[in-house]
């Protein structure tokens, strides 16, 4: 008998989307009714994710799960191909939880408000399409419809210099994107077969100069998005011009695109071509946390100084990735949904702070503890968060990954000790600029010269609301990190042991050239175990058990 199953990663892609293209014909007293539209329309979306991960999703099982797929456009190969996995699952309810927080933080918007409602649902509905895509064609335009949203966001609803950003923004994403055609072209092409599919590609026996070709192609490309040193010069700027509500999904979710794309392209597709890369990602990932941590001191916009506080903790995503451990991947997936959250949070306090004192010059402030109190004590709990105070979920994921990188016996031991105190360097310059941040704004004398919209007082009821559903999971996640861990550590197990297996074919196939290349990052005589497929997967089994 024929039994019906929901489709319901679709569902949750296409929802938005229609709800979207209703907007322009809806009534707009006041702006009310698309205010509730677009949050009904969003937090439906979001419960439909929750709902249909809790009944349908195993913890258990590291395969992908909720499939889908249909033939779209046979003639060119694309094909309407979902599913999720303990990688994109997370990243997917992170994605529902932070836009439709967003849509609350908008609630008073009123410049051509049908045009911003409808972009976020858009743009909504392009998040869970990257990390739910399968077809690496679909991958890519799922991408790029992304972008689009963001680049009016930021060109219509943001700042005084919001034409430089918005530009700046779409000119680097967009030429990072190309790279991502590239390669999968690049992948796909190769061979007798043409297929865009993720898990074929994973298993197509590709040349060492194909793989690394690619690999180039997509680490450039979620090198701009994650932001990678130096392709981040359009972070600063998109944040310094972006409205709270975009900062929060630009922080919180799109950044994180270029972690979860490394670990699904770089990683799982192309290991042979990441045992050459992977010291690479080692050190652009210190050199992100030291580089960012530095450059944070210099900035007097308080939402520049954030977003170079952002390029800094996304270093960590880099050195977990590099790790070759499952602690450490563990830690990078876990500071992916850690900063999103911590993120998210202070660019919404950030613009609050903006709507009260029209200003982001740190300098002009000053003493708004007393003016303030309850905007100061949320500012200051997610600080604390963001410099990895024991207790919140900063301070696990880092301490994952530096866990990950220090036991990792793939690297030597200059190595990594170069890499553990470039990155305790960081640690360290992070609560220095934090708490500078918060006493220049907050602490001191008032600023005569400063105008504070009196009217709008301190936090109000919609303000703690927003706040407080971010930190209770940032709180959650530090106290019992199974809340967040246990959605993708059988995932991150079997990457971790399919990047460790490519070392032994790529030192047999390499020879002298791979010894000469990279003597001086991996350890003497470093040896993966190669496994056949079923040790590997007793090995996951036995590990689920314990869990």
């Amino acid at each position: 008998m024929f039994e019906f199953q929901i489709p319901w990663l679709s569902t949750i892609i296409i929802f938005p989307l229609l709800a979207a293209a209703v907007i322009p014909f809806l009534p707009n007293e006041n702006g009310k009714t698309l205010r509730w539209f677009t949050l009904s329309a969003s937090l439906i979306t979001f419960l439909l994710t929750v709902y249909a991960f809790v009944n349908n999703f195993n913890l258990n099982d590291s395969q992908f799960q909720l499939q889908e797929n249909y033939p779209w456009l046979p003639q060119l190969g694309l094909n309407w191909s979902l599913a999720v996995d303990g990688l994109s699952m997370p990243l997917i309810v992170l994605s529902g939880l932070i836009t439709t927080l967003a849509v609350v933080a908008a609630w008073n918007v009123t410049y051509k408000s049908r045009l911003f409602y409808a972009l976020i649902l858009v743009l909504y509905s392009a998040q869970v399409g990257v990390f739910a895509a399968q077809d690496l064609l679909l991958f890519f335009l799922m991408w790029e419809l992304e972008l689009v949203p963001v680049y009016l966001l930021i060109s219509i609803w943001g700042g005084k210099n919001r034409s430089y950003a918005a530009t700046k923004f779409i000119l680097y994403t967009a030429a990072g994107s190309v790279f991502i055609l590239v390669g999968a072209l690049g992948l796909a092409f190769y061979g007798n077969e043409v297929s865009f599919d993720m898990m074929q590609l994973g298993m197509k026996n590709l040349p060492f100069a194909v793989e690394m070709f690619a690999y180039v192609g997509f680490l450039i490309a979620f090198g701009v998005k994650l932001p990678i040193f130096p392709l981040h010069t359009w972070l600063p700027d998109a944040h310094s011009e972006a409205s709270a509500p975009v900062s929060m999904i630009l922080a919180g979710v799109l950044l994180k695109m270029g972690g979860y794309g490394l670990i699904r392209m770089n990683v799982e597709i192309l290991p042979n071509a990441h045992v050459y890369f992977a010291p690479v990602l080692a050190v652009l990932g210190v050199v992100n946390i030291v580089y960012g941590a530095f450059t944070a001191f210099s900035q007097t916009n308080l939402k520049r100084r954030l977003a170079y506080s952002s390029i800094s903790h996304m270093g960590f995503v880099l050195l977990g990735i590099a790790s070759y451990t499952e602690l450490g991947l563990n830690g990078a997936v876990l500071q992916m949904v850690s900063h999103g959250l911590i993120a998210a949070a202070l660019f919404f306090l950030s613009g609050a702070t903006y709507e009260r004192t029209h200003t982001l010059v740190m300098e002009k402030m000053g003493g708004m503890a007393q003016e303030m109190p309850k905007i100061f004590a949320l500012f200051t709990t997610a600080a604390m968060a963001s410099l990895a105070l024991p207790g919140m979920s900063g301070f696990v994921s880092e301490l994952t990954v530096f866990l990950g990188i220090a036991t990792s016996d793939a690297y030597s031991d200059i190595f990594k000790t170069a890499m553990v105190f470039l990155a305790a360097v960081g640690l360290i310059l992070t609560p220095i600029y934090l708490l500078s941040m918060l006493r220049q704004v907050f602490y001191g004398a008032s600023n005569s010269e400063l105008a504070i919209e009196k009217y709008l007082g301190d936090a109000k009821p919609r303000e703690i609301f927003i706040t407080a559903c971010l930190l209770l999971p940032i709180i959650g996640i530090g106290l019992y990190p199974k809340l967040a861990t246990r959605t993708y550590d059988v995932k991150t197990v079997e990457v971790a042991l399919k990047a460790r297996e490519a070392v032994t074919p790529v030192i047999a196939e390499r020879g002298n050239t791979f010894q000469a290349s990279l003597n001086p990052f991996y350890a003497p005589g470093f040896v993966a175990p190669s496994l056949p497929q079923s040790n590997s997967q007793a090995m996951l089994d036995q590990y689920s058990a314990t869990r």
